[in-house]
């Protein structure tokens, strides 16, 4: 069982930065591929970014490629994502989530194998 709660996520303008930390329970952090997803008003959840057990492998969805970065340090057992230049489109609760994966490599960017995910925090991009 891994339990997951972010933090981070507030109001800024646009163009601005916010880094989201998503912290996780238990001892086998480094078992798990790592993601972010988010949601905005009346859309689905969405694929925004994920990192590979070892950290070496990442993925970002087009929208986010070049403005933000995942990142994992698995001695503190957190997950990151620095998002910089900001967008309204960018608005959404921001969950991260864990995949229990076996090959250190692998990153995983469907929703459906993720197997635990957190509460979300809200971030909100004015413009």
């Amino acid at each position: 069982q891994v339990q997951l709660g972010e933090s981070g996520g507030g109001l800024v303008q646009s163009g601005g930065s916010l880094k989201l930390s998503c912290a996780a329970s238990g001892r086998t952090f480094s078992s798990y591929g790592m993601g972010w997803f988010r949601q905005a008003p009346g859309r689905e959840r969405e694929f925004v970014a994920a990192i590979s057990r070892s950290g070496s492998n990442t993925a970002y969805a087009d929208s986010v490629k070049d403005r933000f970065t995942i990142s994992r340090d698995n001695a503190k057992n957190t997950v990151y994502l620095q998002m910089n230049s900001l967008k309204p489109g960018d608005t959404a609760v921001y969950y991260c989530a864990a995949a229990r994966v076996e090959y250190i490599y692998a990153v995983v960017i469907s929703a459906y194998e993720y197997d635990y995910w957190g509460q979300g925090t809200q971030v909100t991009v004015s413009s």
